[in-house]
């Protein structure tokens, strides 16, 4: 009966102790989980820390090297458009310059005096650096002369040429032509070249040809192609002048009399003109009176000899009658 309140109080004992003892799994996952909590927390700390060290030393470094940058991009874009467009200023050519253009103009002009016009206009175009391509000056009537005249000049001069030459007097008419005649000279020289190859390539046959049947056969060929050669030459050279110089045609002429008349007759007629219009009269009288005495001049002369006769006929018949009483 005493052992029972040992027991008791053993048991009493070990309940106590398992309630003041911790639990040992719990606590272990309470440290572990605050363990792991705290080493979020500072890792996170230190990650911003870091990223804000490194997003501040990199914002930093960009802005450093931002303007560096742009300097740089901007000094490499600007030497490279100099540089482009200096290459294409120097290599690129002018369109205005590789265009092939064919200008023809022609003007007429009324001028006093069509002689002194066209010895102007040809000091015009020899001092643009022209030349006469032709010109024929003559008489339409007593009181007026008229000009043609062609002229060649330099595609750079033609406009001041021209508006020059529009100056001289009074502009009757005008007309200009531009054909561009690019793709033909194009299309020219392109053919030039494959017939020299071509005409080359003959040239070689005949020196290896050895029979005598081969040799007047690549001949006549050659002799072809050497003729179509030069009727190409021949057209290249035309285009090449007619390109290179330009062609005006100016007609000079003087006005008419009666324009003339009409001004004088505005202002009145005077002494001078009564006196030329008598001065016309009496001319008049004068050969109307000498036409009239060469017309009567046989009748005159006729009677004229009967009168003669008349007379001496009656002077011998007068004598011959007293001597017969």
């Amino acid at each position: 009966m005493q052992a029972a309140p040992a027991t008791r109080t053993k048991r009493h004992a070990g309940r106590q102790g398992r309630r003041n003892r911790p639990d040992r799994p719990g606590a272990r996952r309470k440290q572990i989980a605050l363990a792991a909590g705290l080493l979020t927390a500072v890792l996170a700390l230190s990650g911003c820390g870091g990223a804000g060290d490194d997003d501040s030393g990199k914002s930093a470094d960009r802005r450093a090297a931002a303007p560096a940058q742009q300097d740089g991009v901007g000094s490499g874009a600007g030497g490279a458009e100099k540089g482009t467009g200096g290459s294409a200023a120097a290599k690129k050519p002018n369109p205005s310059a590789a265009a092939h253009v064919i200008r023809t103009a022609s003007l007429s002009v009324e001028v006093k005096s069509a002689p002194e016009a066209a010895a102007a206009a040809r000091v015009t175009a020899e001092a643009a650096g022209g030349l006469v391509a032709d010109e024929k000056t003559e008489q339409v009537d007593a009181a007026r002369a008229s000009s043609h005249v062609v002229l060649r000049v330099p595609q750079g001069e033609y406009d001041s040429v021209l508006r020059e030459l529009s100056g001289t007097g009074k502009l009757l008419s005008r007309t200009s032509t531009a054909k561009d005649v690019t793709d033909q000279v194009v299309d020219v020289d392109s053919r030039i070249a494959s017939q020299r190859t071509s005409v080359a390539r003959v040239r070689k046959l005949m020196d290896r040809a050895d029979e005598l049947s081969d040799v007047v056969s690549l001949e006549g060929e050659l002799s072809n192609r050497q003729a179509a050669l030069e009727s190409m030459l021949a057209e290249q050279a035309s285009l090449k002048d007619r390109t290179a110089l330009a062609t005006i045609t100016l007609n000079l002429s003087e006005p008419k009399p009666h324009a003339k008349a009409v001004a004088d007759d505005e202002d009145g007629p005077g002494f001078l003109d009564a006196l030329s219009g008598g001065w016309h009269v009496f001319v008049t009288v004068i050969k109307w009176l000498a036409m009239a005495l060469g017309a009567a001049a046989p009748f005159l002369a006729v009677a004229a000899v009967v009168v003669v006769l008349w007379q001496r006929l009656g002077r011998r018949g007068g004598k011959a009658g007293p001597e017969g009483e």
